[in-house]
């Protein structure tokens, strides 16, 4: 079996349900001892969910890992573009849930995206009202955001995520080597969450990012090379740390983890009137912070310098800058299906500085149009 060195665990202190998240490079080979050190036995069955192109570099890593311990394994490959995300991809993750016999002791694991372990987690919630799932991300995006916290769901028609669960992993398994293989557009889309985390709430993050952004303006942050090893680590761990934080202080966004839809009130508009696949999550969000910006100006509760330094950022992530030619009713439209309106109030989470953000249901139509009307042009905010 493999052997564990010196890896970095951050507990995500629920009460109900604690869990780890173990980082270090090198780790995926180690799998089957972090499970069983979850108490999971060797004896339970396992369904290895991930899609073609992360079965081809790391399916037979994590295969491997779990065999040699004496789990029972299966895998199923799926296709996992978010047009994918859909209750009948779940239906395929149930169908080999019951193919393999997955009883309320089994496990899946679910090794890929934010996409494949939205799906699995949702199908481990759903299979007999509920198994244990452990998440294995295997982009940046994924590592950082959605492989934490338990929200797992798929898309419907009318909106992103607006059928799922919370259901809480018993791990996740965070391995940086995998990224070698994440092509650059990935890479570049999961750094928008970690901007994302700078400006909601640690400076420090964001004066990491800032720097490697002055360093290079045009690419600092747009790849695994530019970032450096380093920095990539360190920014795995801040932001890994972040999400844990909130989630352990609002599991279910009763109040204070809403602030982690900072960019994806816009973002999932642009998601959704682009038709999913034109943009990739991460560059949706990162032109919903620059929205969010552009609002906070207009009602005054940030200066320009900020907006332009949250720009400066995004644009070394190589990340778009111009708002997409939406109409501007069907975007107003789209805002009022989003999973946050609260008596037909949209709650946006807006900028106040670099590290602090404040929830306002009172943004009037008017400011929204505006705003994004100022993206449209890539110079807006320089």
């Amino acid at each position: 079996m493999a052997v564990v060195q010196h890896p970095t665990t951050i507990t995500v202190p629920l009460a109900a349900q604690a869990y780890p998240i173990v980082l270090g490079a090198g780790i995926l080979a180690s799998l089957a001892e972090l499970l069983m050190a979850q108490g999971i036995r060797a004896d339970t069955r396992v369904l290895l969910v991930t899609n073609p192109e992360v079965e081809r570099h790391y399916g037979a890593t994590c295969r491997r890992s779990l065999e040699e311990a004496g789990f029972p394994v299966q895998t199923l490959v799926i296709e996992a573009g978010e047009n994918q995300k859909t209750p009948a991809t779940v239906a395929l993750i149930h169908e080999a849930a019951f193919r393999h016999r997955l009883e309320r002791g089994s496990l899946i694991v679910a090794l890929g995206g934010g996409v494949v372990g939205d799906m699995a987690g949702f199908a481990a919630a759903t299979w007999l009202r509920g198994i244990a799932v452990v998440q294995v991300p295997t982009t940046l995006l994924a590592m950082v955001d959605a492989a934490i916290g338990g929200k797992t769901g798929v898309n419907h028609p009318g909106g992103k995520n607006l059928i799922g669960a919370f259901h809480q992993p018993k791990l996740v398994l965070i391995d940086p080597a995998v990224l070698h293989t994440l092509p650059e557009r990935e890479f570049r889309a999961g750094m928008a969450e970690v901007i994302k985390y700078g400006v909601i709430g640690d400076p420090a993050l964001f004066g990491d990012l800032e720097a490697a952004a002055q360093r290079d303006p045009l690419g600092g942050l747009a790849n695994r090379e530019s970032v450096g090893t380093g920095l990539l680590e360190r920014l795995l761990e801040r932001s890994a740390s972040a999400k844990a934080r909130v989630v352990a202080a609002d599991e279910r966004e009763g109040g204070l983890r809403a602030i982690l839809n900072y960019g994806h009130t816009l973002g999932h508009c642009v998601e959704t009137l682009s038709g999913y696949g034109t943009y990739l999550h991460g560059e949706a969000v990162g032109l919903g912070m620059l929205a969010a910006g552009e609002i906070s100006l207009a009602m005054g509760l940030w200066r320009l310098e900020d907006q332009q330094r949250q720009r400066a950022v995004i644009a070394a992530a190589g990340l778009p800058l111009a708002w997409p030619a939406l109409d501007p009713q069907a975007v107003l439209a789209c805002l009022q299906g989003d999973k946050k309106v609260r008596s037909g109030r949209v709650r946006f989470v807006l900028p106040s500085a670099i590290g602090a953000v404040e929830i306002r249901d009172d943004v009037e139509p008017e400011i929204i149009v505006l705003a994004l009307e100022r993206l449209k042009s890539p110079q807006s905010g320089a």
